[in-house]
């Protein structure tokens, strides 16, 4: 098998088989869960999910990052800084915000590798997120780049670098390790 979307699609394709021949015997699409003995309704209409979700108020962070920019929001009366961006405190909505840029040098926290993607991220090869944490304190978590895993490490310095993410073709950003 090349890929896991065509291991999703094979299998998506039995279910389908399996549903159908249900369909002819009892009327209905159902199928036994192996774990429970549950009655499942498996139903057979595919769902492309797209949507479209303002970032009028958040713009500003997709604008820093095409200078290269990571921005956050900081609440002016407690100090806190949010990321990603908000646009209201999250211990008082009445409390205002204010951009300022986090610095892009931090360590590396925690990772894991994404073995079983979702259906939409199919086309990637596995790969790792990590959290960052800042130099100023703020936590992150990001795609790391780095093929072999086993070369991370807790505590390792790390940078934090704007991408353009492809096949998309969208700005990103990503968790760099740094040689020590």
């Amino acid at each position: 098998m090349s890929n896991q979307r065509e291991q999703a699609d094979m299998f998506l394709a039995q279910m389908d088989q399996f549903a159908n021949t249900m369909k002819e015997s009892v009327g209905i699409p159902v199928l036994m869960d192996q774990k429970t003995g549950v009655r499942m309704w498996w139903d057979q209409r595919e769902i492309k999910l797209r949507f479209v979700i303002s970032v009028e108020k958040t713009f500003k962070f997709f604008e820093a990052l095409a200078e290269g920019k990571l921005l956050a929001t900081k609440c002016k009366k407690s100090g806190k800084i949010l990321f990603p961006p908000q646009v209201d405190c999250p211990d008082d909505p009445e409390d205002e915000v204010e951009w300022v840029e986090l610095p892009n040098k931090g360590e590396l926290i925690t990772w894991t590798v994404i073995y079983v993607k979702p259906y939409s991220f199919g086309h990637y090869q596995d790969y790792t997120v990590g959290i960052a944490k800042l130099e100023n304190g703020v936590q992150i978590l990001a795609w790391v780049r780095e093929t072999d895993p086993k070369k991370l490490r807790m505590g390792m310095p790390v940078k934090i670098e704007i991408v353009r993410r492809q096949p998309e073709n969208y700005l990103t950003y990503e968790i760099v390790p740094l040689e020590e």
